[in-house]
């Protein structure tokens, strides 16, 4: 067998997905550098109207939300959203950084998970995001944890 058809064969891992710059997924939930930003819509975006206040959340904000979900509970994007735009003083919050924000928080907890950190101290994203979320094809690391782990919590998946 050539080496061109074992690859073909041979499932490849994910690849990390490391963010840009020589920074770590942790290195961007903790940015220094990055502030919210409350703007006024001046045009429809998702389901948000023209003339609405949009929050730009961000990952250490995500972060700190996410944190703050008991165990044994689960919540939705859905909520956090809605949560953080009246925290905010918003409208709404921004669906699309929301999601790439989740992410964020998501692969650093895992990138801390590989470093040795206890479970117990990382931020618990797999309350936030269930077995049936678009956001686990985009992990590098699956969805198998996330569904390890609400199935440890109890949490339907």
């Amino acid at each position: 067998m050539t080496v061109k058809a074992m690859k073909k064969q041979t499932p490849q891992p994910k690849p990390s997905m490391k963010p840009g710059k020589g920074k770590t997924w942790t290195d961007k939930v903790l940015d220094p550098a990055k502030a919210p930003i409350v703007k006024k819509l001046d045009k429809d975006f998702a389901d948000m109207p023209v003339g609405c206040r949009m929050l730009i959340a961000t990952p250490l904000i995500v972060d700190q939300y996410v944190r703050q979900i008991p165990k044994g509970r689960s919540s939705t994007l859905k909520t956090m959203r809605s949560d953080l735009a009246a925290e905010y003083h918003a409208d709404y919050t921004c669906p699309v950084t929301s999601g790439i924000f989740l992410r964020i928080v998501s692969e650093a907890a895992y990138e801390q998970l590989q470093q040795g950190k206890p479970i117990s101290r990382v931020t618990p994203f797999w309350r936030l995001v269930d077995a049936r979320s678009p956001l686990n094809k985009k992990f590098s690391f699956g969805p198998d944890f996330v569904i390890a782990q609400r199935k440890k919590e109890g949490l339907d998946s």
